[in-house]
């Protein structure tokens, strides 16, 4: 029989595109999402492009009575954990909100995975936990600075959690992702946050449609070659794909705790991705330099040899696809 994998955020960017590649794997998923971020036509993408509409609840996962229920009803095998809240700007001005939502949702998401004697977790964690590396690119035993923003600092306390929990029979895989973007080559699902993009891709194709006036490129001082910020940019379905592969690795490890990076090993900065989109598009971007964010970081990119060997995933799609699959999402989107 197939087996059952709850997916907490699952309508969401990158779990959308999680739930399709699950159900291609032989896996039956179920979707638990409180629309904070997205919204119930995301099923209409998924069903037409795997030809199965996943069940979903639509909950909060603080609420841990019904998640309970979710999990027991379905006879559930594992977790994928996706819900939260994911802006590194945004944690810095609402703290208290990331907290809250971050950190007491996981813990409620373990209390009703232990009520119900689930033991098998895929958590989605960031390269943000090694905060400002001072050696590039960044393996897993790369020492975890402090965090930069609140944001980052709810995923490495999520982790130290998990740690802990795995010494009383949880078994827990880390998914440490780069900065994941694009969309599904069908353009049936993508990116498309509820308001104001916090995220370059989705800004950069806004933009573009003439959703947006003009992009700001935050800060032009930093120390890399054309001072603009350095990020390990990595497609969505790649990244979707690791977690199949995360799953998978559950089933065999005997190890109850394990991290890898999920990026490219490439960097590229935010001047670099504005010229692959405009190469890729024909399109000349309106964007003016501004101020840097706070809580952004300098630069990072991910050796990901851990998860080549161990996972047997590797990123397979460049830069230049990662623009074209995003611009045709935003092109059949049919209103600002």
């Amino acid at each position: 029989m197939s087996k059952t994998i709850a997916v907490t955020g699952g309508l969401g960017f990158i779990g959308s595109h999680t739930v399709v590649e699950m159900i291609k794997a032989g896996y039956t998923p179920i979707i638990i999402d409180d629309l904070s971020n997205s919204t119930l036509n995301v099923l209409d993408g998924i069903e037409k492009i795997s030809g199965i509409r996943p069940v979903c609840y639509t909950l909060n996962i603080l609420e841990t009575t019904e998640l309970e229920a979710i999990l027991s009803t379905h006879r559930v095998e594992a977790v994928i954990h996706f819900a939260a809240f994911k802006a590194v700007g945004e944690s810095v001005i609402k703290p208290l909100e990331y907290y809250h939502n971050n950190i007491s949702g996981l813990i409620s998401l373990l209390n009703a995975m232990k009520k119900t004697n689930v033991r098998n977790l895929v958590f989605s964690s960031s390269c943000t936990v090694y905060g400002q590396p001072k050696e590039l690119p960044v393996n897993e035993l790369s020492p975890m600075i402090k965090a930069e923003s609140p944001y980052g600092n709810t995923k490495k306390i999520g982790e130290e959690i998990l740690i802990d929990i795995s010494k009383t029979g949880h078994k827990t895989i880390l998914l440490r992702y780069f900065n994941p973007v694009g969309a599904h080559p069908s353009a049936l699902i993508g990116e498309l946050p509820l308001g104001i993009p916090n995220n370059l891709v989705p800004f950069i194709t806004q933009t573009a449609a003439g959703w947006r006036n003009q992009l700001t490129v935050f800060g032009n001082d930093y120390k890399t070659p054309d001072g603009t910020c350095i990020r390990d940019y990595i497609h969505v379905v790649d990244l979707a794909l690791a977690h199949v592969k995360a799953v998978e690795h559950l089933e065999k490890t005997e190890l109850m705790y394990s991290a890898f990076n999920i990026g490219t090993g490439k960097g590229s900065t935010v001047l670099e991705v504005i010229e692959a989109f405009e190469e890729t598009t024909g399109i000349s971007l309106n964007y003016k330099i501004g101020k840097r964010r706070d809580g952004d970081i300098e630069k990072v990119w991910a050796d990901s040899t851990k998860a080549n060997t161990e996972l047997g995933w590797k990123a397979n799609l460049d830069l230049n696809q990662m623009m074209k699959d995003a611009w045709e999402w935003q092109c059949q989107l049919p209103t600002k």
